[in-house]
């Protein structure tokens, strides 16, 4: 029992790392369009996964979930969703803008609560409502600091926030989600593809082997860690995961401020404290309820 949880914390930690390091990636990609990027970056992902369904001998799986209407017509939306975030969490690691990112990852659980208590009915407990209202509070303040609301890290969280609300309720795996996911949005990445190369505008072909290689990457680099937080999320605890996944902005902001020297203000550290104490208080809640639950 020990060793499985041990390997589910290791899996887990290896995706969030992995999540959290990614900008270092997309940095060496900072000459590439952003949407040339996605489109490859979902070229790639559909390859990747196919064949490692077709390993793993789940394409069986794949096939009974492309024959459910409701299943399909639910990952297009998230599809949709999951494209946008990508594109824009790009654009903005390529545009210098790393910190609010970090600030937006660090809101999605937040937001995922609300979201809950939308459209699942669930409700928000005291610590909950705290939490939430820490968070606004944070958002306040970076909105008054900048003079406009912190757009990249709103969007970035909400999302995020209804495309895991999404794929929650899709009965689904992960991988062969991600995978219809790619199928549903091949179409229009793989022509817009070929129409770059073909009117070489875009820089597959065009710049370097070092680029093209990167932008196949694009595709393992995107599965591998959610393959990884899948076998994490079996052996280990929710609320084990709940704290791991602070791992991936954390990471992300201590690259944006050390490594990209992106300016970390006085305002920022105000907005920060404020979600983070939020985030702990919900952390320390859901490690309260879990014991309690065992007891």
């Amino acid at each position: 029992m020990s060793n499985s949880i041990d390997r589910g914390v290791i899996y887990g930690a290896s995706a969030y790392v992995t999540w959290g390091i990614i900008p270092i990636f997309w940095k060496f990609l900072d000459h590439v369009g952003a949407v040339e990027i996605v489109a490859h970056r979902i070229v790639w992902t559909l390859i990747f996964a196919v064949a490692a369904l077709a390993a793993w001998e789940r394409l069986p799986k794949l096939w009974v979930a492309l024959r459910n209407p409701r299943t399909v017509m639910a990952l297009v939306v998230s599809a949709v969703l999951i494209a946008v975030n990508w594109g824009l969490f790009i654009w903005a690691v390529t545009a210098d803008r790393i910190i609010d990112t970090s600030l937006g990852y660090y809101i999605n659980p937040l937001v995922s609560f609300m979201l809950g208590v939308a459209w699942l009915g669930e409700r928000l407990t005291k610590v909950q409502m705290v939490a939430i209202g820490l968070a606004v509070l944070g958002v306040i303040n970076q909105t008054v600091a900048l003079g406009y609301l912190p757009w990249i890290s709103l969007a970035l969280a909400v999302s995020f926030g209804i495309y895991g609300l999404i794929r929650k309720t899709v009965a689904v795996e992960s991988l062969e989600g991600l995978t219809i996911e790619a199928i549903i949005l091949a179409p229009l990445s793989l022509g817009y593809v070929i129409y770059l190369v073909a009117s070489g505008q875009g820089a597959f072909f065009q710049v370097s082997l070092t680029t093209d290689l990167l932008l196949v990457i694009a595709g393992p680099i995107t599965a591998i860690p959610l393959l990884l937080f899948a076998a994490g999320a079996r052996l280990v605890k929710l609320s084990t995961m709940g704290f791991l996944q602070y791992l991936a902005p954390s990471i992300s902001l201590v690259l944006a401020v050390f490594l990209y020297n992106e300016p970390f203000t006085q305002a920022h550290a105000v907005t920060f404290a404020l979600i983070w104490s939020a985030l702990a208080l919900v952390t320390w809640e859901a490690i309260r309820r879990e014991r309690y639950s065992a007891a």
